[in-house]
């Protein structure tokens, strides 16, 4: 989020509506959103969860005569220019790591954007193996891949909070891509989740995903500990997503060839999760230089209640695409 608000603010034309969902992300990652001051910028906080969040952001792009009214665009992993983006990474590691054979990845994740840039990438060429799907309480996507049932339920918050995510967006993705791009497939599958709460993986697909996907939880005792024995043998503190992430590759390890590179993508600063990572490891990070004043700067953003109404009436308000 941090980069697409440098990227974007004060630009002529294009307004930003970020929504988090309130009281469910720390204090750090709020005010790095909240104290952006360009004029171009609005901030939302959500009475709800993630899925709420991105539940709305897909309704809004359903709209289409809304969708196109405001030249709508967005900066997750919904948008595929962000799975681009993310897969570039994945090369560049297997091409740096790779004496030949493939190169494995955990990848803590919650929306399942990050892990499948890793099959794009394995799917251009690039020599990537095993991909490892970390997931923290909030585990459907663990259910999902090792017991091919996709139940979405209620999302707990954690001490990795944006992972607390149910509805993995980019899950449906796979699925196209596991059911030979049949789209009629996926829609009825995705119509089984929204009538039925859920659907069964076809066996064929479900085999596909388990030949080239692993998945594993960790629960906050397990996260914690990781980040604690990172800390310990590296003297680099991690946030707690990556703490997830470094659990499940230690879950891993144990079943792939000793000669073969093992990643785990780490996915934010510490210094985002002042306090878990404090809780955790006995040690406060430090926020950037840039960001030292953080808590003294001015916050600014609105609260919503969440339904898809309001929040379209509050993104036309701002839309200077709509202005003459």
């Amino acid at each position: 989020g941090g980069a697409a608000i440098e990227a974007l603010k004060g630009r002529a034309r294009v307004d930003v509506v970020m929504m988090h969902p309130e009281g469910r992300i720390s204090e750090v990652q709020r005010r790095l959103m909240t104290t952006v001051e360009a004029p171009n910028i609005a901030n939302v906080a959500i009475a709800g969860t993630f899925d709420d969040c991105q539940r709305i952001v897909k309704s809004l792009f359903a709209d289409e005569t809304f969708r196109d009214e405001v030249s709508l665009s967005a900066v997750n992993s919904i948008n595929w220019a962000r799975i681009m983006a993310q897969s570039a990474y994945y090369v560049f590691a297997a091409a740096r790591l790779s004496n030949g054979g493939p190169v494995h990845f955990s990848v803590p994740t919650g929306n399942f954007g990050d892990a499948f840039a890793g099959l794009v990438a394995k799917r251009l060429g690039a020599p990537v193996g095993r991909i490892i799907v970390a997931t923290n309480e909030n585990d459907i996507l663990r259910r999902a891949i090792n017991e091919g049932r996709y139940a979405p339920g209620s999302a707990e918050a954690t001490i990795s909070p944006a992972m607390d995510i149910q509805v993995a967006s980019n899950f449906e993705r796979l699925l196209y891509e596991a059911l030979d791009r049949d789209g009629s497939a996926v829609a009825a599958l995705m119509g089984a989740l929204k009538s039925d709460g859920g659907f069964d993986i076809p066996p064929g697909a479900l085999a596909g995903v388990r030949s080239e996907f692993s998945a594993f939880t960790a629960g906050t005792e397990a996260t914690e500990g990781a980040m604690r024995r990172y800390l310990a043998v590296t003297r680099h503190l991690v946030d707690p997503h990556t703490g997830v992430g470094l659990v499940a590759a230690e879950n891993a390890r144990t079943s792939l060839p000793e000669d073969e590179p093992l990643v785990t993508l780490a996915t934010a600063h510490a210094a985002k999760f002042p306090e878990v990572v404090e809780a955790a490891t006995g040690v406060a990070p430090a926020l950037p230089e840039r960001y030292a004043d953080l808590y003294e700067r001015n916050e600014r953003f609105d609260r919503l209640s969440g339904s898809v109404e309001e929040v379209a009436h509050y993104v036309r308000a701002r839309a200077r695409a709509l202005r003459p």
